[in-house]
């Protein structure tokens, strides 16, 4: 039952750094690369791309974080 927790914990705050990447930083990818660009799938692709690494990143520090802190127990 703790590995469910963990990775519903996880899952939430890998989502949660996905959403701020995105409302931080969507607005100036599209003025950048303009309208033109930003509807070509490339130019997406790697926005997520980046999206998802960071995150990912992030998600990971704050769970060795969270257990160096005695929060959470994996």
């Amino acid at each position: 039952m703790e590995k469910i927790w963990t990775l519903l914990i996880a899952t939430l705050i890998f989502l949660v750094f996905v959403f701020l990447f995105w409302k931080l930083t969507s607005g100036d990818a599209k003025k950048e690369y303009g309208k033109k660009m930003w509807k070509h799938w490339p130019t997406r692709l790697s926005y997520w791309q980046g999206a998802i690494f960071y995150s990912f990143v992030f998600t990971i520090i704050v769970m060795i974080l969270l257990k160096w802190w005695d929060v959470l127990t994996f």
